[in-house]
């Protein structure tokens, strides 16, 4: 019986042993193969040494090593550092830390990360919903995102003060993890292309809605507001309808905002001859970019249609509009300025019928921007200067972004085609390493200096750029004498297809 009860206990010892090697050798098998797929994912990121710091606790727990987990993983890492930054800046705007050379500069860092906030959240959404058309969004989410990042760096490099270094480099830190997430989303293949955009969403706008919903605005009083400003405070926020509002003949001198809380905004003039929005803000006289802007746009589903906007300050000052609205359309409108008139800033924008006009960078930004049937009016610069139509910022292969101008009329005013020999115009100069700019099936004038496109003050970015021509007419479209850059390309049919609309939206 000792004998028996001795074998026993041997062997449950035995089985015991057994059983545990057993998990040991499955866990650390396990825990090897998702070190192994961290590592390789993190490789093929910008910022490796940050993936791998958001990605280690995944290494010891059970879950399957697949790329969407740790993507949502990377995104949660950078909704969290997010956060700490949100107060990093405003604890900055309440004391003598930071000393702002441009009016505006840690309110625009503070909005701008206030909206990154938000496309985090909204791009953890798209990925567990696992729509592969939400995932087309979440890289424009992303890739807005990024921009945002750059936008407030470019504030804060005039600025003083103790707090400047650590918000910088926090700032830094925390968009790393955004660019690790845009890189780590799945690449969706090419699609037939088919979507076609016109004025005819605002043209029928006006009886898709009962006249006593829209709201009024008359410069002499006698609509609801007498201006466009009281009429935006008045509209509700994150209205998920449109909110109509007339703005009657009139010259309106203000700076309008519409910010990311004002949703579906649509403002609808009497003819951009008649109904114009000026101001005279300047970069030169102190404010930011964005508060130089005659009208600045944050909010989703923006239109507008039958309306001037432009900044009377003069050929030395910037700005008229800047525009960081997702899916955000302009009708049959007019765009008048100097340097910097129009700022394509982030998401989805569209421009139909429109005249935009201005001397150096003048359709500028890192929007996925599309033109179509415009007219495009480069202006007669300063002395000594030279005139430049695009100049987009894309500053990784992983955007969705890009300037596409389809259809349009490429112009001079009289006074720049007179003095056309002494001064030189150009098509778009490289703002970022991977600047991104098409003209497609559209008359150029001989305005245009042969080369067709500059640098911007160096051979950074000429082989990572993407500027193309295709099908274009008129006397200054001829090729023969364009830039040998390794990225300017002559296109094919193929390659500008994906260039219409669904393209540039979802590359």
């Amino acid at each position: 019986m000792a004998s028996s009860s001795k074998a026993i206990s041997i062997l449950f010892i035995t089985i015991f042993f057994s059983s545990t090697l057993g998990l040991n050798i499955s866990s650390t098998n396990s825990l090897s193969l998702n070190l192994t797929s961290i590592q390789s994912i993190c490789q093929s990121t910008p910022y490796p040494d940050s993936c791998f710091d958001s990605l280690k606790l995944s290494i010891s727990i059970n879950i399957s090593p697949d790329i969407l987990t740790y993507l949502l993983q990377t995104l949660h890492t950078a909704l969290s550092e997010a956060t700490k930054l949100t107060n990093l800046f405003s604890n900055g705007g309440n004391s003598n830390d930071i000393v702002e050379k441009q009016r505006g500069t840690l309110q625009d860092c503070k909005e701008l990360h206030e909206t990154t906030l938000s496309i985090l959240e909204k791009t953890v959404s798209s990925i567990q919903d696992g729509d592969s058309k939400k995932l087309a969004d979440a890289r424009v989410y992303l890739s807005a995102a990024l921009t945002n990042k750059n936008t407030c760096l470019e504030g804060l490099d005039s600025a003083l003060g103790p707090l400047k270094p650590v918000m910088v480099k926090s700032l830094i830190g925390t968009y790393k993890h955004v660019s690790n997430s845009l890189s780590m989303l799945p690449k969706l293949g090419k699609r037939h292309r088919n979507r076609r955009l016109s004025c005819r969403v605002l043209r029928g706008v006006d009886d898709e809605y009962d006249p006593r919903e829209v709201v009024t605005v008359a410069v002499d009083g006698t609509g609801n507001f007498s201006t466009i400003g009281d009429a935006i405070r008045f509209a509700p926020n994150k209205s998920k309808e449109r909110v109509m509002i007339y703005v009657r003949e009139g010259v309106y001198e203000e700076n309008v905002v519409i910010p990311s809380c004002k949703t579906n905004i649509v403002l609808i003039g009497d003819g951009s001859e008649v109904t114009f929005i000026t101001g005279n803000r300047s970069v030169v006289d102190g404010w930011t970019t964005f508060r130089s802007a005659t009208l600045a746009v944050s909010g989703e589903g923006f239109l507008a249609r039958d309306i001037t906007i432009e900044n009377r300050a003069g050929p030395e000052k910037h700005q008229a509009v800047a525009l960081s609205a997702d899916l955000a359309a302009f009708c049959r409108c007019t765009i008048n300025g100097y340097q910097d008139t129009l700022y394509v800033h982030s998401f989805r924008q569209f421009y139909r019928e429109c005249n935009i006009s201005g001397t150096i960078d003048y359709i500028f930004g890192n929007a996925a921007a599309v033109f179509q049937a415009c007219n495009i009016i480069s202006r007669m610069p300063m002395p000594g200067q030279f005139t430049v139509i695009t100049a987009q910022s894309r500053d990784t292969l992983d955007q969705y972004t890009g300037i596409s101008i389809q259809n349009c009329l490429i112009l001079a005013t009289n006074e720049l085609y007179r003095n056309s020999n002494n001064v030189k115009s150009y098509l778009g100069r490289p703002w970022r390493l991977y600047s991104t700019a098409v003209f497609l099936k559209s008359y150029i004038d001989d305005f245009i200096d042969p080369n067709g496109w500059r640098k911007w003050s160096s051979d950074e970015g000429l082989d990572t750029l993407y500027y193309g021509e295709y099908n274009n007419y008129g006397p200054g479209s001829v090729t023969d004498d364009r830039v040998a850059w390794p990225g300017y390309h002559i296109m094919d049919y193929e390659s500008a297809y994906d260039f219409a609309v669904s393209g540039v939206y979802h590359r």
